[in-house]
């Protein structure tokens, strides 16, 4: 069965504003929320849900300002983390495995390390607990390039962003973020400002009193540097349970590039914590 959740904001006496979320539901049994990164959506986890969806109830999340959330000028880790907890109380989820990818794995650390009674297992895939500097800028740039005013076909904003980005699969991905309005006019579905804003945000790495004793599991690519060697002591250090792997031959984008790898991974954890 799949599920599709309205979205609108909600406040709540002595918590952070939190969103309703956009989500989709796959599946039965115990509960796995799944994450994206900066700029991506729940659709970029669709595949990868289907897979999961066999073993567990999946819910595949759009984060504030991304996919069909919610937007707002307030983007950072502390909303971010009530958006899903807000979630998971009007979903009735006491305990969930949680699951994110770069942005969305800060995500999962922090509510974690917040609220680990709400935690029964930990997956991130490609990010650490630490400070990354803003690298997104020829991103912006891209965004920046489309003038969305006169835009007739998404082969146009191809065009257009090819100017700045190079890279076909970097623009692909992006262009996955184009809409149409009730007009039928082209627009973004994120809130680009916002997260342009927030970017040392998303970078920022994590205090250090802060932990999570339970069961984590941590994913990077092999050919990515976003979790060199040299930060697995750093990891355990937050995360002291964390079994660390690396996934041959991919980048940081794992769940697309070596998607049959990481869902073993994936699966063998879960099912070793049953």
């Amino acid at each position: 069965m799949v599920r599709f959740a309205s979205t609108m904001l909600i406040f709540k006496p002595n918590r952070l504003i939190a969103m309703k979320l956009h989500f989709r539901t796959i599946g039965i049994g115990k509960p796995l929320i799944v994450m994206h990164g900066v700029f991506g959506s729940l659709d970029n986890w669709h595949t990868l849900g289907k897979d999961f969806a066999k073993h567990f109830k999946v819910y595949l999340v759009d984060l504030r300002n991304h996919g069909r959330s919610p937007h707002s000028d307030e983007f950072n880790y502390k909303v971010m983390v009530e958006d899903v907890i807000e979630l998971m109380d009007d979903e009735g989820m006491d305990r969930v495995n949680l699951l994110g990818h770069s942005m969305g794995g800060k995500v999962a650390m922090h509510l974690a390390t917040l609220y680990p009674e709400r935690v029964e297992n930990l997956i991130v895939v490609d990010i650490a607990p630490k400070h990354y500097p803003p690298h997104h800028q020829q991103i912006f740039a891209g965004f920046r390039s489309v003038n969305l005013n006169n835009l007739k076909s998404r082969k146009d904003a191809d065009e257009q962003m090819a100017t700045v980005i190079s890279n076909v699969g970097v623009r692909q991905f992006i262009l996955k973020n184009l809409d149409r309005n009730t007009d039928g006019h082209f627009q973004w579905k994120l809130n680009i400002e916002a997260i342009e804003k927030g970017a040392e945000e998303v970078g920022a790495g994590f205090e250090t009193a802060v932990s999570f004793a339970g069961e984590s599991l941590f994913i990077s690519g092999s050919n990515s540097d976003y979790i060199p060697a040299n930060d697995h002591q750093m990891i355990k250090s937050f995360f002291p349970n964390a079994e660390i792997i690396s996934i041959n031959g991919a980048g940081h984008w794992v769940h697309a590039e070596k998607p049959n790898e990481l869902r073993k991974a994936v699966l063998n954890f879960l099912n070793e914590q049953r």
